[in-house]
């Protein structure tokens, strides 16, 4: 395609985008003269494109209103975006009454699409999982998306450059079991074949990745999203808080989830609801302590910290401070030198990753 009719395509994209745009920004974003942008119009005009101009001090080009475009036409990257929103919807629940017009649109977008980059964008979404709780997600590196998908799909070995949270850089041959969604960011979990053990790795901290010869058998048992939960919950952080609250796992869930805290396994007594209130042992590794106080209590429920000490003072502090707000004492006395915890919890860290042998 030559570089004029790249820039008339581009022309209507962003009349495309609405609104009236004068000829002075319109060749700014094109990189050539206002005349230059006259001449791409009455281009447009040609091709039965009406494309009305606006006088006056704020005028400018606009296209007429209920002009019906061409049938759309999307970049690899931006087909890759649309489909990843699209099931992004779909396996958070986002997708209500839409549900069908969302599997058409992906559909029709893969209808259109080259074929060797359709059959990626299918293996891409195979290979998909999504917690309940992934927020806005961060945009992945689509090369880097892509071949984890294709690893995935056809059970081959991957290398990946990684940098870890200690910014700690290396190269590692990864057995990739599936690619996860949650909390705002994309993770891949599998078996890092150097120290054969199991791995979660961020997307955002992987440079680069190449598919590798060979093949590899994904081991039974849990699915690639309940595999990131558990390794969530499980890695190394700096505190180790064990306490009971008394509620339903629901209600417990509510403000702890899976990722952060851990619901000891209790068998009911006979004839015992499983899911009535009752008090339950729950265990949480967390970096920072001072959001804890705010989220037990926005849970309404009873509790008991066991251990350690400090949590128990950070509440008793948080107490204080209510108390003395409910009094109307607390511009009267000195304030706390705790700082008040945010209203809810931290960012949830990625795992750390161990340090190679």
């Amino acid at each position: 395609m030559s570089r004029p009719t790249r820039r008339v395509l581009t022309l209507l994209e962003l009349l495309e985008s609405g609104g009236t745009r004068t000829a002075a920004d319109l060749a700014d974003r094109l990189g050539v003269e206002e005349r230059t942008v006259r001449r791409y119009v009455d281009q447009l005009i040609d091709l039965d494109v009406p494309v009305e101009s606006v006088r006056g001090r704020y005028g400018g080009y606009r296209l007429a209103p209920g002009y019906r475009l061409p049938p759309l036409m999307l970049t690899d990257e931006e087909a890759l975006a649309v489909l990843l929103g699209l099931a992004a919807g779909r396996g958070t629940g986002l997708s209500t009454a839409g549900d069908t017009a969302g599997e058409t649109a992906s559909a029709k977008i893969r209808r259109v699409l080259p074929k060797h980059l359709a059959r990626r964008l299918d293996t891409l979404l195979e290979a998909l999982a999504f917690t309940d709780r992934t927020g806005g997600l961060d945009a992945p590196d689509a090369g880097v998306l892509l071949t984890l998908a294709d690893a995935v799909r056809h059970r081959r070995p991957v290398s990946v450059r990684y940098t870890d949270g200690e910014g700690r850089r290396s190269e590692r041959t990864l057995h990739a079991y599936g690619i996860v969604a949650h909390s705002g960011r994309w993770y891949v979990t599998g078996r890092d074949a150097g120290i054969d053990e199991d791995r979660t790795f961020r997307l955002d901290r992987i440079a680069g990745a190449r598919s590798l010869p060979g093949s590899f058998e994904p081991p039974a048992g849990p699915a690639p999203a309940q595999r990131l939960l558990s390794a969530l919950a499980t890695a190394d952080y700096r505190h180790e808080v064990t306490l009971r609250i008394h509620g339903t796992v629901a209600q417990i869930r509510a403000r702890l989830p899976a990722a952060v805290a851990r619901l000891a396994e209790h068998e009911p007594a006979a004839g015992e609801d499983p899911e009535a209130e009752r008090w339950r042992r729950v265990e949480l590794r967390v970096q920072r302590l001072d959001w804890l106080p705010s989220v037990l209590a926005s849970l309404d429920r009873p509790f008991v910290i066991d251990r350690p000490d400090e949590p128990r003072d950070l509440v008793g502090a948080l107490a204080a401070r209510l108390a003395s707000c409910a009094r109307g004492t607390h511009g009267a006395t000195s304030p706390p030198t705790t700082e008040p915890p945010p209203e809810s919890p931290e960012p949830l860290p990625a795992p750390r990753e161990r340090s190679q042998p």
